[in-house]
């Protein structure tokens, strides 16, 4: 049996209903065999558990936390306020405003305290892991390759010419 990865990547998510937003972007992680843990951490509701985690996340091993986030969506945010580990931000897609709400609270950071914001919802889930990916190959080479090859894979699969 293999041993489970070792995770360098924080997953954290609001609440239980940002998870199938946020499963992709751990898919992408296991496709390139990143290790991860994830985590539910409510900024509001559970601001002890955000302070910890953020505090200890590096002392831990996690080098990148990425973040999904709906509504006030104040979790990145709060998480890059008490870490200097880059902290990824995934707008959640809302009901009420579609997920702009998402967007704009994750966005609009005070100079200082950067969050590097994706796309709202599975894409900007699944970008923010590439762009961890990519963040992590800059000091691992075989890391490096496989995004390469991973990103050729996706260059061979767009056809030329339209089918008729």
């Amino acid at each position: 049996m293999t041993p489970p990865l070792v995770p360098v990547v924080g997953i954290c998510m609001g609440s239980q209903s940002d998870w199938p937003c946020m499963q992709n972007a751990a898919a992408i992680l296991d496709e390139f065999g990143i290790g991860y843990e994830t985590r539910i951490i409510s900024a509001h509701r559970t601001p002890d558990r955000l302070k910890d985690y953020a505090s200890t996340a590096r002392a831990r091993g996690i080098k990148i936390i990425i973040a999904g986030a709906g509504g006030a969506a104040h979790l990145p945010g709060m998480l890059a306020a008490n870490t200097i580990l880059p902290v990824l931000g995934v707008p959640i897609e809302t009901q009420a405003l579609k997920g702009m709400d998402s967007l704009l609270s994750i966005v609009q950071m005070p100079k200082g305290i950067p969050v590097g914001t994706l796309a709202i919802g599975e894409g900007g889930a699944q970008n923010a892991s590439l762009l961890a990916v990519a963040i992590l190959a800059l000091s691992d080479a075989e890391l490096a390759e496989k995004l390469n090859a991973w990103r050729a894979n996706i260059t061979a699969s767009i056809a030329t010419e339209p089918q008729k």
